[in-house]
């Protein structure tokens, strides 16, 4: 994967956040290529929970100070950066306070979650896109984890598709069991169909569940890999039915391999 250029987009990244599926391999899976010489770049939501001072976040000024539109609303990107010790790997913030200062990441202390969360993923896929768009690099693999990145395949599918830095970009999507209850916003769809997405493209989003968000992101997606042992049987059975290139989940002890095989399976086609 020498040279290469793969842009990992997470909910969650292991050292900024508590161990757990998704931001473990959100961890793993770019450090295995950065080992192989691939060009990486790791962006995550600066949740309040996330130690600026511990990991030293710093602003980026010549990246932030745009606005994003949400559901009409202008909302401030603000960027920040940090580097993983001893990995030599930087890692992009998407920070907006309105979104992002409260001092957890997706619920709250009740355990309920954040009525805002699917603004929260609508702010954090476009702001992904405008930040790599001002840093002029062009990824040849955008793969992405966890829900609240959810929306990235979506908008760089419809809201995004005629911007010539991504002409020739692969989007894979790692599936992983770790989800939500309940639905975020029933209005979800109305917030994405202001960003003039057809309605055919979004329609599971009617009920925004966690399968149904993830079957979005699938149907948008060119590749999936499934981040989990085990998926629930109607996810898999979607994901089947799309006759989408799959990897079948690989074990850490394994994963490199694989995953390495089919990043050059999905570039060579």
């Amino acid at each position: 994967m020498e040279d290469k250029r793969i842009l990992y987009v997470s909910s969650e990244v292991v050292p900024y956040l508590a161990e757990n599926e998704v931001s473990l391999m959100s961890y793993d899976v770019p450090k295995m290529i950065n080992d192989q010489g691939g060009q990486i770049r790791i962006f995550m939501p600066r949740y309040g929970n996330v130690n600026e001072r511990r990991h030293q976040l710093h602003e980026v000024i010549r990246l932030s100070g745009m606005n994003l539109v949400v559901n009409d609303l202008d909302m401030p990107l603000i960027i920040k950066v940090a580097s993983i010790p001893k990995e030599r790997i930087q890692v992009y913030f998407i920070d907006n306070d309105e979104y992002f200062k409260r001092k957890a990441t997706f619920t709250d202390e009740e355990g309920v979650l954040y009525p805002d969360n699917d603004e929260r993923a609508i702010f954090f896929a476009k702001g992904v896109v405008e930040t790599v768009k001002k840093l002029n690099w062009v990824p040849d693999i955008i793969h992405v984890h966890g829900w609240m990145a959810a929306m990235l395949p979506v908008y760089m599918k419809h809201y995004y598709k005629d911007e010539a830095l991504f002409a020739q970009t692969k989007i894979v999507t790692s599936v992983y069991n770790q989800g939500f209850d309940g639905t975020l916003d029933i209005g979800m769809i109305n917030k994405v169909r202001f960003d003039q997405i057809p309605d055919d493209a979004i329609a599971d989003l009617s009920t925004p569940d966690y399968e149904n968000v993830i079957r979005v992101t699938v149907a948008h997606s060119d590749a999936v890999i499934a981040g989990s042992e085990t998926l629930s049987p109607s996810l898999t059975k979607y994901i089947e039915s799309t006759g989408k290139p799959f990897l079948p989940f690989a074990p850490k002890e394994k994963f490199a391999e694989a995953y390495t095989a089919f990043y050059k399976e999905m570039l060579a086609q």
